[in-house]
Parts: C-alpha cells; structure tokens; sequence
C-alpha cells in the first residue's frame, strides 16, 4: 500500500509538473508575436477574430466576446487589418457566435464587406487550420484575450504560418477563474491533437478574402 500510495504521488506530481511545463513553454515560444498596442502591432491584410458566446451564465454580456469585438474595432480602424475573418460555433441554428460577433462589428463602425464568416470555427485548432486551407491565408492577425493568443499562435507556428496575436483586454482573475483555469487543460489537449495529427471536423470549398 505504502508503495502504491508512493506511486500514485508520483504519477500526480508528474502530471502537474507536465501541464505547467506545457503552458510556460506555449507562453514562453509565443512571446515575441504579441501586441497590445495598435500603433506597435505590424500590418496583416487579416484579422482572425476568435469566436466566444456573447451572453455569460446568468444573461450577462461576456465580457470575453465584448473586449473582443472592442480590440478587432480598434485594430481595423487603426488600418493594421483590412478584413475581419470572424472564426465561430455555429453548431445548430440555435446557436451561432459569427453572426452575432459580425452585427455587433458593423455596430462598431466596420463595413459589412469587411467582414468574413467562418462558421465552422468549433475549437480554435479549426479557426487556425482554416484560415489557411479554406480562407487561403497563411499571414493573419489573431484577435482574443492573451492566454486565447498565446494557445492560437503556437498552433499557427506549428502549421507554418506567420501570424501575429492581438491582445484583447483581459478580465479579472474572479471573473474568469473557469476560462483560466480550463486554459491549462485545453493546452495539455492542444499538445495530443499535434501528436495525433488531429484535423478541423470540416473544410470544404475554398473562399477568397478580398
């Protein structure tokens, strides 16, 4: 029992030990490819704006998907992108974060043809690969919070394409505890798909952005 008890400590210290190595290195290798400021951040013809669900439990706006909105605006306006390529779930039709995400841009002062929907974008190893095999661009700038970058730049790295990552606001530890938290995990998964060589669940007909 003494020895069991011993190895199952091990094995939980090794597990541990494995998801933190995993997230200071996605962190780490991502680093240099990061930006806050529009007036730092390089041109790209692209935005890849990563989908989020815009209401939080309870009815609220998600404060995710409003910073979001907020920073592709920001990063349009200041002429570092030309599209938005908005990259979501549209799992049923009860359920749909491109459309929603591109009316509340064309609120926010970007022209309707400036926008493009991804509408198969179910996890962000889809909205990566897609951009590239379906939207036909290797050179994006990927739109999100930056844990949500960071995670999105090691895959675009992995795949060869030259993007940059702009940082959404974030929001507070409290608030987002579970996303936080859960960005440990999804990284840990992020790593198995790149061993197994998952792919996105579809492709399909290539589009043209502008």
């Amino acid at each position: 029992m003494k020895k069991l008890f011993l190895y199952s400590n091990i094995c939980v210290f090794a597990l541990i030990l494995t998801v933190f190595a995993i997230d200071w290195f996605v962190k780490t290798s991502t680093a240099s490819q990061l930006y806050t400021d529009t007036a730092d951040i390089p041109y790209k013809k692209v935005g890849l704006l990563l989908g989020t669900s815009k209401y939080a439990i309870g009815g609220r706006v998600n404060l995710y998907y409003k910073y979001r909105i907020q920073a592709a605006t920001a990063l349009f306006k200041a002429q570092k992108i030309d599209y938005v390529l908005v990259s979501g779930d549209n799992g049923s039709k009860h359920y749909d974060e491109p459309t929603k995400m591109k009316a509340d841009l064309v609120a926010a002062g970007v022209p309707e043809d400036r926008i493009v929907l991804d509408y198969a974008g179910f996890r962000t190893l889809d909205s990566v690969v897609r951009a590239n095999e379906v939207f036909q661009t290797k050179e994006y700038t990927v739109i999100s919070q930056q844990f949500h970058n960071e995670r999105a730049l090691f895959l675009a790295n992995h795949f060869n394409h030259s993007a940059l990552g702009f940082n959404a606001k974030g929001v507070s530890y409290r608030y987002g505890f579970r996303v936080q938290v859960r960005e440990y995990l999804a990284r840990v998964k992020m790593f198995i798909d790149i061993l197994l060589g998952i792919t996105p669940k579809f492709l399909g007909e290539k589009v043209n952005i502008g």
